[in-house]
């Protein structure tokens, strides 16, 4: 997940963070323990035999000039095939047999390498080539899996931290186009227009048909007051749309709430930082310090792109009581790790809707699957992204690291939400609420000598709590959602005797002939 940095949206952290949710670990390659590299991103453990060969084989292709590099470059790949039977210094040494090498492939890889570099037009040095042969590699594996530069791991380490420079764009490949996921809340892109699903075709002149999505962030990153002119190509418009954006520092408050009515409350999560769990815990607890007589909540994960793993578990441990939350399942589909809820309950049981939409993705998928499979909550809106993968961000020197896609994540029931999604229990499509203008209805007591209902309350006109209009009217989705609250609340109501419309029978002895006489 990286608004406007390296890699691709709605990715899943392993990040060594587990305040609420507890962890049971099947894995040797567990995060790791102790102080956290790089601002807290957990990475598995590096094996100490691989660190080593490693090392000498560095020492071998870039030190000496003496062989040739191809030659080197086998030795190398011959030796570090004997490193991966160790996981860490704390455990056994377990001997596996070695991965068979290609042969055929490694000559293939070291004649091209040799080709570049003796014919390339322009001189390019090794250690380049080698860096874009790993880049290469990871991007041939998933569109997740990535190598990280020195910039790009500060991207990241920024991303998660939730301050950055840029535009605010969560963006996306799709097609060898750059696709915009969401814009970020109250940013450049989102104040100017820029919409979920819009694919960016130019940035200040240069195009960008098949440019990796990292090398387009940076082009949007730059000095903070400097302006950027985006193109963007949009689904209806006849001709591509130009947007003039000024750079600003990015401070995203994951978290934010707000009263939609006496008792109803609006609580919005726009991605998974290190801290957004505990952000939800400040937020419930304001509501309910403000409402103390909730009696419905809207959690809104449209448009977010995921973020951190254990920040999804938090949240979702905010609204059960007990059971598994998720789990996630690595090569052989062996189960790595499995979350579970712990018994207090800080939303204290209120009915809770959660709006999600083609934009949530990833963490946010895992809130909604975990909720929706334990029926806590009615989940509306449309299908989500369908991101079901968790990346770990492995070191390789202390500036740079690959981020690999290690293992796939199952909602409670066991569902993979990979290339699938969560599907809603209330389909509603996303679209504005407009009323209709004409004359107002006639009703029984606008006829003339209606009959007086008994009860004097002829003139009495019952208003409505809060108009709708007043607080939904340019969101249909959360609309239907407060829609869909009250209805819960009153019918909750009516199951405890504590509705306060009453029906009065008919009197005992007068006979009703059931039918209803049309007004003239």
């Amino acid at each position: 997940m990286t608004p406007v940095g390296a890699g691709l949206p709605a990715t899943v952290l392993c990040v060594k963070r587990t305040n609420r949710g507890q962890t049971r670990s099947h894995s040797t390659q567990a995060p790791t323990e102790g102080p956290l590299p790089r601002d807290g991103f957990a990475v598995l453990s590096c094996p100490p035999a691989f660190a080593i060969i490693a090392q000498r084989n560095t020492m071998n292709v870039f030190a000496s000039t003496a062989s040739p590099l191809s030659r080197a470059i086998r030795h190398g790949l011959a030796l570090s095939l004997f490193a991966f039977g160790h996981h860490s210094l704390a455990q056994p040494v377990v001997q596996q047999q070695p991965l068979p090498l290609p042969l055929d492939e490694v000559r293939i890889f070291t004649e091209a390498l040799d080709n570049i570099r003796n014919s390339y037009v322009q001189p390019i040095d090794d250690k380049q080539l080698l860096e874009f042969a790993i880049k290469g590699m990871l991007a041939g594996l998933d569109p997740h899996s990535a190598y990280l530069s020195t910039e790009d791991y500060d991207s990241l380490q920024e991303t998660t931290t939730g301050e950055f420079g840029g535009v605010g764009i969560e963006v996306g490949e799709q097609d060898g186009l750059i696709k915009v996921i969401t814009p970020i809340d109250d940013t450049p892109a989102q104040r100017a227009g820029i919409l979920a699903g819009d694919l960016i075709i130019e940035i200040d002149g240069q195009l960008l048909r098949e440019l990796p999505v990292n090398e387009a962030v940076e082009l949007m990153r730059g000095e903070i007051g400097t302006t950027i002119v985006i193109g963007i190509l949009r689904e209806g418009e006849p001709e591509p749309l130009e947007f003039t954006l000024t750079r600003e520092v990015i401070e995203v408050a994951s978290v934010r709430q707000r009263e939609l009515e006496p008792g109803y409350a609006y609580l919005r999560i726009s991605q998974f930082k290190i801290n957004t769990g505990e952000e939800v815990l400040e937020a419930l607890t304001a509501i309910k310090a403000e409402q103390p007589d909730l009696k419905g909540l809207v959690l809104d994960l449209r448009n977010n792109p995921g973020g951190i793993l254990q920040a999804s578990v938090e949240v979702v441990d905010a609204f059960i009581t007990d059971g598994k939350i998720v789990y996630t399942q690595s090569r052989g589909e062996e189960i790595e790790m499995e979350y579970f809820a712990k018994p207090d309950d800080p939303s204290e049981g209120v009915p809770v809707v959660v709006l999600i939409n083609s934009g949530s993705a990833s963490a946010a998928e895992i809130v909604a699957g975990a909720l929706q499979d334990h029926s806590r909550a009615v989940i509306m809106g449309t299908r989500s992204f369908g991101k079901g993968s968790v990346q770990t961000v492995m070191p390789l020197t202390n500036d740079r690291a690959i981020k690999l896609t290690t293992a796939l994540y199952f909602t409670p029931n066991g569902r993979s939400i990979q290339a699938q999604g969560i599907e809603p229990d209330i389909v509603v499509e996303e679209g504005l609420v407009t009323r209709a203008t004409g004359r107002e209805g006639i009703t029984e007591v606008n006829l003339g000598g209606h009959l007086r209902n008994g009860n004097d309350l002829d003139d009495l006109v019952r208003e409505p709590v809060v108009d709708a209009e007043q607080v939904v009217v340019s969101d249909y989705q959360l609309q239907e959602a407060l829609i869909l609250l009250r209805g819960i609340n009153i019918l909750d109501s009516a199951r405890l005797g504590k509705n306060q419309t009453s029906t009065q029978a008919p009197t005992a002895g007068v006979a009703s002939t059931g039918v209803a006489d049309a007004p003239q």
